[in-house]
């Protein structure tokens, strides 16, 4: 399989301890992989040293072989993230909010056009229909309507598409189904993980990591990662975990 991400010997320190000790792992193209640990773990710590936006104090992080660190902004953009705040615009209308996400393909004058009306409607449109939102609401003038109008649901997914618009090879989200009903949480987890016929995921990434608190969705994964007090403690097929691997990373620290 092909590397895609390393990190390399990664530490991080904070007020209260150490947020990550020594993590050294890599992501392979083709995996779908769950990331799990208690609260204060380190997961969303981990996810945004992996992204290029926190950096490590100790060790390095490798985008294709290459350090992040010297990367430029364009090439980073192949890792997309989806956080758990979803980080929407409230002042700009969904659409301007989904194109956002194709902001490193365009140049200046493409974004200010974006800042005063709906650019490139059928590439908005579409992606926000491959992210499960309906296709009569869209056509009703959805990508003009103001991010501050939509539910909880329409938001994450709003937040899906503008992911989806940046065309990433790498996804990565911290809890994207956090706070969602069971029935939209696994709809949006279809969108993610999916594969079409030839083995491909649906969502245009060659891998994605997503971290979770549901550990009950890990047979929904080819690999599981998990963290404890910032160490990696478990690494391995989902197919191969067991309860008692479950339940011994979740035990306190």
């Amino acid at each position: 399989m092909t590397s895609l991400l390393e990190l390399v010997n990664v530490s991080l320190s904070g007020p209260r301890g150490d947020r990550l000790r020594s993590i050294s792992l890599s992501v392979f193209e083709g995996e779908r992989i769950a990331l799990l640990g208690r609260s204060g773990a380190g997961k969303s710590t981990l996810l945004a040293i992996a992204n290029g936006s926190l950096r490590p104090e100790q060790g390095e992080v490798r985008w294709c072989g290459a350090s992040i660190r010297t990367m430029p902004r364009r090439k980073k953009r192949e890792i997309g993230m989806l956080w758990q705040d979803l980080l929407l615009v409230e002042e700009l209308s969904v659409g301007q909010n989904v194109n956002s996400g194709a902001l490193g393909r365009h140049n200046l004058v493409w974004g200010l056009a974006n800042l005063l009306f709906n650019v490139d409607q059928s590439s908005c449109k579409d992606c926000l229909q491959r992210a499960g939102l309906d296709s009569e609401l869209i056509e009703r003038g959805l990508i003009d309507a103001p991010i501050r109008q939509l539910s909880g649901g329409q938001r994450q997914r709003v937040a899906l598409a503008r992911l989806l618009r940046q065309q990433p090879q790498l996804i990565l989200a911290d809890e994207p189904i956090a706070n969602l009903d069971p029935a939209i949480a696994s709809d949006l987890l279809d969108h993610l993980l999916n594969r079409s016929p030839d083995g491909r995921l649906n969502c245009g990434a060659q891998a994605i990591v997503i971290s979770l608190h549901q550990p009950q969705l890990v047979h929904r994964f080819d690999r599981v990662i998990g963290l404890q007090d910032g160490e990696l403690v478990m690494d391995q097929p989902s197919d191969q975990l067991t309860p008692a691997d479950l339940s011994r990373l979740y035990e306190a620290g």
